[in-house]
């Protein structure tokens, strides 16, 4: 099983997910796309079609170290809805391991109560739904083993902030340069 899965659903928005796949990638973080159907062929929000790499069902999350929600709508309330996911949600938070989410998918955290105490952002309109937390405007929060992000248009910090936690700053930098983000050459 992956280190890292990152978990689609029909809606979900496709630079938030797959940015995140290709930057850890990048990094050389084994990472899964994962389909939260039975169908690995799963619709964006935008019409883009992707195959993930398996089915929520297909796999053991024991050695899993972080998982990742891309927001994106519907796919947010798709998400939401998979009990199977938040249940596992839980677990990954009582247990100390990481959880990530970007957009309107901190949402899920702030419902389950994993946010409370914790600072975090989310996309401008969803913050009540950050059940008890310290809602910032920062591009992305990481606070202990909890990340989360805006939107869109902070999917490439979001993406390199997962990279600092699981490889190393220097890995994240490294990375950073050679997609010339933030690099005026």
């Amino acid at each position: 099983m992956s280190r890292v899965c990152v978990f689609l659903a029909d809606g979900f928005e496709e630079i938030e997910g797959l940015t995140v796949v290709d930057i850890l990638r990048r990094a050389g973080v084994e990472v899964s796309a994962v389909s939260i159907t039975d169908e690995k062929m799963v619709t964006g929000s935008h019409g883009i079609r992707v195959e993930a790499d398996a089915c929520m069902e297909e796999l053991n999350f024991e050695n899993t170290e972080m998982l990742v929600l891309p927001g994106g709508m519907p796919g947010t309330l798709h998400l939401g809805e998979c009990r199977k996911l938040t249940d596992l949600l839980l677990t990954f938070h009582a247990s100390g391991k990481k959880v990530a989410a970007i957009c309107a998918a901190p949402s899920i955290l702030g419902d389950l109560g994993i946010l409370k105490g914790r600072d975090a952002v989310c996309y401008p309109g969803f913050e009540e739904r950050l059940e008890g937390a310290n809602v910032t405007r920062a591009k992305v929060a990481v606070d202990g083993s909890v990340t989360t992000s805006r939107g869109m248009g902070t999917a490439i910090p979001f993406a390199l902030a997962l990279v600092e936690q699981l490889v190393s700053k220097e890995k994240a930098a490294e990375v950073k340069k050679s997609i010339i983000y933030g690099h005026e050459n």
